[in-house]
């Protein structure tokens, strides 16, 4: 079976981890310090802060720019839960636009119609490596004094006219899962370009405090270890090898997949295929993906169900797209360290599916 996803784990990391675990220091330390400033020439030297998980990043991130009871925050409802469940741990609601038809992320059309008096921010999410409409969303922000966030947890690298994701808002977050373009083993990050929310950023992880036992604010314990920061920095090494490889993985596949929709790219981004996304039109797609299985090819359905329809929030709205997205997306694999061999199984194997339920 060639797995759905699989995270890349070489010697380096592993030397890594022996490295950290002889030096005695496991907890926050140099090695999270070192991460931040390498990842920090990722999103043209912004502040960059080091956290357990993506979710600690999208919370922590609403906290800091003062985000909270009484605020609304416009998010798009295919993506996974954390992204409105975040809002929701912060005292804020989590106001549900409908997606574009194209590329899985916010339609700026919908998320400006869904704009109230109570509107504080609008969160678009780089669903599956494809940066979502920033520059349309910016405009609608300005228009009307909204902050902007972008939860970018599925792509690290990805870039809009050049410039790179997590660098389109007041605050972005990234996620370091297993499953991620690159992995710190579990881990989120922070950035921003204001050194205040930076700074409040630092003190909601740390229980409230950057001295010790000094603490100005309540907070968390939202810390990353140097264990996962070292190998989150062995990785960083990787990721621009990868996502090459990814990209031509993905051009190979949508050049020879037939009978089903392939994942567009706009003429604007670069789409770094955290996962790659087709849409089985015409087709039962979890039965589709069951026979995938039979021939040998993982998959995963992200997402089976809306978030506004999770029984966590169970709203009755009308997000045609939405609906649309989540009964037809299905992801294959993608992931760089496939072989020639597996993509062709891989090719195959959707070919004949496709063609056995025309």
């Amino acid at each position: 079976m060639i797995p759905a996803a699989k995270p890349s784990i070489g010697a380096e990391e592993r030397e890594a981890v022996d490295r950290v675990m002889r030096s005695g220091m496991l907890a926050q330390g140099p090695e999270v310090a070192a991460f931040e400033e390498e990842f920090s020439a990722l999103v043209g030297g912004r502040h960059s802060i080091a956290l357990n998980s993506g979710t600690s990043a999208l919370h922590l991130s609403i906290l800091a720019l003062g985000i909270g009871e009484g605020d609304e925050v416009i998010v798009p409802s295919f993506s996974f839960a954390a992204t409105a469940n975040s809002v929701q741990i912060a005292g804020a609601t989590a106001v549900f636009a409908d997606i574009e038809p194209d590329y899985f992320s916010l339609d700026p059309n919908s998320a400006g119609a869904a704009i109230t008096p109570r509107t504080k921010a609008i969160m678009p999410v780089h669903l599956y490596g494809h940066p979502a409409n920033m520059i349309e969303l910016q405009k609608i922000a300005d228009k009307h004094g909204l902050l902007m966030l972008e939860d970018a947890a599925q792509a690290v690298a990805a870039s809009i006219n050049g410039k790179p994701v997590g660098t389109f808002s007041q605050a972005a977050s990234f996620s370091f899962y297993p499953t991620k373009n690159m992995t710190s083993g579990e881990g989120g990050m922070v950035c921003t370009p204001d050194a205040e929310v930076a700074r409040k950023t630092r003190l909601l992880r740390n229980q409230g405090m950057e001295k010790r036992y000094a603490n100005e604010i309540f907070g968390f314990n939202n810390r990353m270890t140097d264990l996962h920061a070292a190998i989150g920095r062995e990785q960083l090494k990787k990721l621009h090898a990868w996502t090459s490889k990814r990209q031509r993985n993905a051009a190979f596949l949508s050049a020879n997949i037939r009978g089903v929709i392939t994942p567009p790219t706009a003429p604007w981004a670069s789409h770094v295929f955290h996962q790659y996304t087709i849409r089985v039109v015409g087709q039962d797609r979890d039965r589709f993906a069951e026979e995938l299985a039979k021939r040998g090819v993982g998959s995963g359905v992200y997402y089976p169900t809306p978030i506004h329809r999770l029984p966590s929030f169970g709203l009755d709205l009308e997000l045609p797209m939405t609906e649309q997205a989540a009964a037809q997306a299905l992801s294959i694999p993608v992931y760089p360290s496939l072989t020639d061999g597996e993509l062709e199984t891989i090719v195959e194997a959707v070919n004949s599916v496709a063609k056995a339920g025309a």
